[in-house]
């Protein structure tokens, strides 16, 4: 009796000839993407690495000193303080919406304020609660020591488009919570906290972690806002990179904006190898 062929070692006319045209499709994709993300990396490490014609390591090891310092750990706190906060009050609203009549009024809502951002909603904070704002003179709230322009200030701000950020993220995935999960849950006896705790949290956890990541690196990255709000005020890494490259530093370290910027791409690049293994297990259970 003959045996059976498997068609998985026999090659397939044709097959070769469809994925080297696949290739050929994505070129113009390729060359894009090197050209507006490669040429820019190029120069950003040549520039890091050279200093008044010579190749040193002096800029990047200023931009970990001193002022700099300050500003890159102030955008750290500032990033992940707007990131946790943003996510925990964007995950309730998102819940408290999902299964509502106002689902599609919010969403849109969100999608318009997510991209809300820069000078005009600076300017729009500032005549709302800042020291001679709205809302602050209504409130009396300079007299107990309100200040728009500190930290916490600016946390506030970035929270405007944070919040509605998360939502739109994080929507997609409360949809992808099985009816049948819950019901087999409260079927065996859990009781809502522990369904959450167990099954919906973990689930979530990986899309939960993805929101954190987007609304990091949204902050991290932020500078017009920041610029027309608090100035020097807060310090900020973005603020020191748009020194730098004015001019406002001293003669020949006009590359410390470029070290900066590599640091940056550092800290975006470690919390981003955290958020990719979570989010492959999170595909397998929201398929």
């Amino acid at each position: 009796m003959s045996r059976p062929v498997s068609t998985a070692s026999v090659p397939v006319p044709g097959r070769n000839r469809k994925r080297s045209r696949g290739w050929i499709a994505t070129a113009p994709l390729l060359a894009f993407v090197a050209v507006v993300f490669g040429a820019p990396l190029v120069v950003l490490l040549g520039g890091t690495f050279v200093r008044q014609g010579r190749f040193t390591g002096e800029n990047l090891a200023e931009s970990l000193q001193g002022a700099y310092l300050t500003a890159l750990i102030g955008s750290v706190k500032l990033s992940a303080t707007v990131a946790v906060l943003g996510t925990v009050l964007g995950v309730f609203l998102a819940q408290a919406v999902v299964a509502s009549r106002l689902r599609q009024a919010v969403l849109t809502a969100s999608g318009v304020l997510a991209n809300f951002g820069g000078v005009p909603l600076a300017f729009a904070w500032i005549a709302t609660l800042g020291n001679s704002g709205v809302v602050t003179r209504a409130l009396g709230l300079g007299e107990h020591g309100w200040s728009l322009y500190n930290f916490w200030g600016l946390t506030l701000v970035y929270l405007y488009f944070s919040v509605p950020l998360t939502v739109l993220v994080v929507t997609p995935a409360l949809d992808g919570l099985r009816p049948q999960w819950r019901e087999a849950a409260l079927n065996n006896g859990a009781s809502a906290w522990q369904y959450w705790r167990y099954v919906g949290v973990p689930v979530l956890a990986p899309s939960l972690l993805g929101a954190v990541v987007l609304l990091f690196g949204s902050a991290f990255a932020a500078y017009a806002t920041a610029a027309a709000m608090v100035g020097t005020t807060v310090p900020l890494v973005t603020l020191q990179i748009a020194n730098a490259l004015t001019g406002n530093v001293l003669i020949g370290h006009e590359n410390v904006a470029l070290a900066l910027s590599l640091d940056m791409i550092v800290v975006a690049g470690l919390v981003m190898a955290v958020y990719l293994p979570l989010q492959r297990r999170s595909a397998r259970w929201l398929r």
